[in-house]
């Protein structure tokens, strides 16, 4: 009697461990798969969230540092009417506040709530890290080791393919509905 009630215990215990393998498996799976440029860790901007950014890969990513007090700051905008065009195209903007050039002085709530209350942003927005030099948070120096130039100023864009590999760097003045941006998008979002 006491080896049939064993059985399914060895069984169920058996089962749970090959589940816990595959899903190790699968997680190195999508590491392997995700580009490195994408292969970082950051927390969203609205809850402290840790957010992968693996799960952009095979996306057209548009990243970009931003701040509320600049000049270019209406790029909200145009950043938000283009996620929303292409976004079922494929393309994804990520928006990382930086006080690198003294214009975002707020706390993470404060940021979000101007973001969302202002411009109506739903396009993912991470926490407040720098973006240049050498406290740079990881993303951004490995943008500029890929062949980017570093931020010179805020609303400086970095487009990355699907594959991952960078296909441009604009700069602040180049705006997000401008013909040189959107053709870039959208020639990166036609290659499958």
């Amino acid at each position: 009697m006491t080896k049939i009630r064993q059985r399914p215990l060895f069984f169920m215990t058996s089962l749970l461990g090959l589940i816990s393998l595959l899903m190790l498996l699968a997680d190195q799976a999508k590491a392997a798969d995700c580009p490195a440029l994408l292969n970082y860790k950051f927390n969203r901007l609205q809850d402290d969230a840790l957010q992968n950014l693996c799960q952009y890969a095979g996306k057209v990513t548009l990243i970009v540092n931003t701040a509320s007090y600049c000049g270019y700051t209406e790029q909200y905008d145009g950043l938000e009417k283009l996620y929303a065009k292409y976004k079922d195209k494929g393309l994804v903007v990520l928006g990382f506040p930086s006080n690198d050039f003294s214009q975002e002085p707020g706390d993470n709530k404060e940021i979000a709530d101007f973001c969302t209350n202002t411009y109506g942003v739903k396009f993912p927005m991470f926490a407040k890290s720098s973006v240049k030099g050498k406290d740079a948070n990881p993303l951004f120096a490995a943008l500029v080791k890929a062949g980017g130039k570093a931020p010179g100023w805020n609303f400086n864009k970095y487009l990355i393919d699907r594959d991952g590999n960078m296909v441009s760097n604009f700069g602040s003045t180049t705006r997000p509905d401008g013909k040189e941006m959107v053709t870039a998008i959208e020639k990166a979002l036609a290659a499958k």
